[in-house]
C-alpha cells in the first residue's frame, strides 16, 4: 500500500472521529435536557462512546448495504436541536436514508420538521409521571435491571429505581453488594459511578439514591416508610411464581404492581414484549415477563409464521449453565443438574417450546423442546427446526429475517448477523431478545433450521425493562414510523 492511500485512509478516519466527537454532545444533550433518546438503525448512541458511535454506522453498510456517514447523522442531529421535539426515540441513521429516498425538494431541517410533527412537546408529556421501581432480589437480573434503569438516569424520566430488597448477608454487606454492581465477570465493569451511603443503608448510583432494604418477606415492608408510593416491584428471586406468592408483594405498604422475571403459573399473563404486550391493561396487578428462551424464540416463530406458515417443529436450546447447577458434582433435587456446570454438557428439560403458545396462540401443539446445558457462563443458542407450509430458500428467508430485524416492529425483538466469524461471546451484551444468525440458515423446501443466538441475561433484562416502561406509561414513541 502505498504511503498516499495510507494517508488518505488515515485522514479519512481522523474526519469520521471528528464528526462522531461533535455527535456525542448533541446526543447527550438532547436526552438530557428533553428525554430524546437517538439510535442508528436500532443502535441506542446514548452515552455511548466515539467508537461505539462509528461502529454502528459500520453495521448499516454491513447489514443494510446503504451508507450513512457520520457527517450525515451529524447534520440530522444538527437539525433535530432546532425542533421541539419532546420524549421520543429517534432513530437517526434512518431519517436520513428516508430523506435521500423522498426525492423531496425540501432541505434537510424542513423535512425533518414535517416527519417528526408528532413528536413535539406537548402538555401532557411535560407532565408525565414519574414511577418508583423497587428491584426484589440483587442476583444476575437484577444487578443488570439495576444497571439499566441507571444508565437512564438523566433522561427517560418516567421511571427511578427507588430500593433494593435483599437477605441481609454476613460482613460489609452494602460494600458487597455495591462491587457486584461495579464489576462483572460477564458484562465487564459499569459504566457509571457507585458508591456506598452506611449512613442510610443505601447505594447511590449516577446520583440516584437508592435504598437498600433487608427482608425476608415481601409482606413484612413498608415501602411508604421510604417515601416510596405506588411502586412496581419487580421481582427477581424465582421464589413465588403463582398468584398467592407473588400476591403477598401486593400485602406491603406503597406496592402497585408486581412483574416477575421468570414464567408465571396459573392464570397470571405471560408477556413477551414486542408480541403479546398488547395484553397489558392499567388492572393488571401481577405481569410475567416469561422466560430468555421464550422472549428469544417467539419474535423469530411470529415472523416465520406470519410469512411462511409453520406446521410444527423442535426447539433444542444450547444453554449457558446457571446458578441452578452445581459447580462441581454435589445433591441437586433435578435429574442431571447436580453435576458440574463447567465440566459437563448437561441434558434438561425446558418448557420454553409449549410457553410460547401463552405469548403466541398460534403455536399452540406444534413445537417440542429440549436443552443442553453447557459449560459458558453467558450466551445461548436456539436451533428452531420447523416444518412450513410455504416452501423457501435461504435467501428469501435471510432476506425477511433481516427485514424484521431492520424495519419491523419486531426491531427491539430481533437482530440480525452475517458474520462468518460469530460466536456466542460476540453476543454478550446485546439489546435484542434474540440475534439471528444468517450464514447458518439451512432450508431445503419446507423445511429449515434457524438459528438464534440470545444473550440470556442482559438481553431478557432489556425486554424486562420494556414491559416496565410499558406499564408505567414511561415508553417512548419511535421515530420515523415504520410503514
Amino acid at each position: 500500500m502505498t504511503p498516499e492511500i495510507l494517508n488518505s485512509c488515515s485522514k479519512d478516519w481522523e474526519e469520521r472521529e471528528r464528526a462522531a466527537e461533535a455527535m456525542v454532545p448533541l446526543v447527550g444533550a438532547l436526552y438530557r435536557d428533553r428525554s430524546v433518546e437517538t439510535s442508528i438503525f436500532g443502535r441506542l448512541i446514548v452515552k455511548r462512546t466515539v467508537n461505539d458511535i462509528l461502529v454502528a454506522h459500520e453495521f448499516v453498510q454491513q447489514v443494510e448495504k446503504v451508507t450513512v456517514s457520520p457527517f450525515d447523522t451529524l447534520e440530522v442531529l444538527q437539525a433535530l436541536t432546532e425542533l421541539p421535539l419532546g420524549p421520543s426515540h429517534i432513530d437517526i441513521g434512518k431519517l436520513f436514508v428516508n430523506y435521500q429516498n423522498s426525492g423531496s425538494n425540501q432541505s434537510l431541517p424542513e423535512f425533518l420538521r414535517e416527519v417528526l410533527a408528532d413528536a413535539f412537546v406537548s402538555d401532557a408529556a411535560e407532565g408525565a409521571e414519574i414511577k418508583d421501581v423497587v428491584l426484589y432480589g440483587f442476583g444476575r437480573i437484577g444487578r443488570l435491571l439495576a444497571r439499566l434503569l441507571c444508565d437512564r438516569s438523566g433522561g427517560g424520566k418516567g421511571i427511578r429505581l427507588r430500593a433494593i430488597v435483599v437477605r441481609k448477608g454476613k460482613g460489609n454487606d452494602l460494600a458487597k453488594r455495591a462491587s457486584l454492581l461495579m464489576k462483572d465477570s460477564v458484562h465487564g465493569a459499569f459504566k457509571g459511578v457507585v458508591n456506598v451511603d452506611e449512613e442510610n443503608t443505601s447505594l447511590v448510583v449516577n446520583g440516584q439514591q437508592i435504598q437498600v432494604i433487608y427482608s425476608d418477606s415481601p409482606d413484612a415492608i413498608d415501602y411508604t416508610a421510604y417515601g416510596i408510593e405506588n411502586a412496581v416491584v419487580v421481582d427477581n428471586t424465582g421464589k413465588w411464581r403463582d398468584e398467592e406468592g407473588l400476591s403477598l408483594h401486593l400485602k406491603a405498604k406503597g406496592v402497585g404492581q408486581v412483574l416477575l422475571t421468570a414464567p408465571a403459573k396459573g392464570s397470571i399473563k405471560n408477556v413477551v414484549h414486542g408480541i403479546n404486550n398488547n395484553i397489558i391493561s392499567d388492572d393488571d396487578k401481577i405481569l410475567s415477563a416469561a422466560s430468555c428462551t421464550t422472549n428469544a424464540i417467539t419474535p423469530v416463530l411470529k415472523a416465520m409464521h406470519e410469512k411462511f406458515g409453520v406446521i410444527n417443529g423442535h426447539v433444542e436450546t444450547v444453554h449457558a449453565y446457571t446458578n441452578d447447577q452445581n459447580l462441581i458434582d454435589n445433591y441437586h433435587k433435578g435429574d442431571r443438574r447436580g453435576r458440574s456446570a463447567a465440566l459437563n454438557m448437561v441434558l434438561t428439560e425446558t418448557g420454553a417450546a409449549k410457553a410460547v403458545a401463552k405469548a403466541l396462540p398460534e403455536m399452540e401443539g406444534k413445537l417440542t423442546g429440549s436443552s443442553v446445558r453447557v459449560p459458558t457462563p453467558n450466551v445461548s443458542l436456539a436451533i428452531l427446526n420447523l416444518n412450513l407450509e410455504e416452501a423457501a430458500d435461504k435467501e428469501t428467508i435471510n432476506d425477511y429475517m433481516r427485514y424484521i430485524a431492520l424495519h419491523s416492529d419486531l426491531q427491539k425483538q430481533v437482530d440480525y448477523s452475517n458474520s462468518p466469524e460469530a460466536v456466542s461471546s460476540d453476543f454478550v451484551g446485546s439489546r435484542a431478545a434474540g440475534i439471528f444468525d444468517a450464514l447458518a440458515t439451512i432450508a431445503n423446501g419446507n423445511h429449515c433450521v434457524l438459528y438464534v443466538w440470545y444473550d440470556n441475561e442482559f438481553g431478557y433484562a432489556c425486554q424486562v425493562v420494556r414491559i416496565l416502561r410499558q406499564i408505567t406509561h414511561a415508553t417512548l414513541p419511535v421515530y420515523p414510523v415504520e410503514k
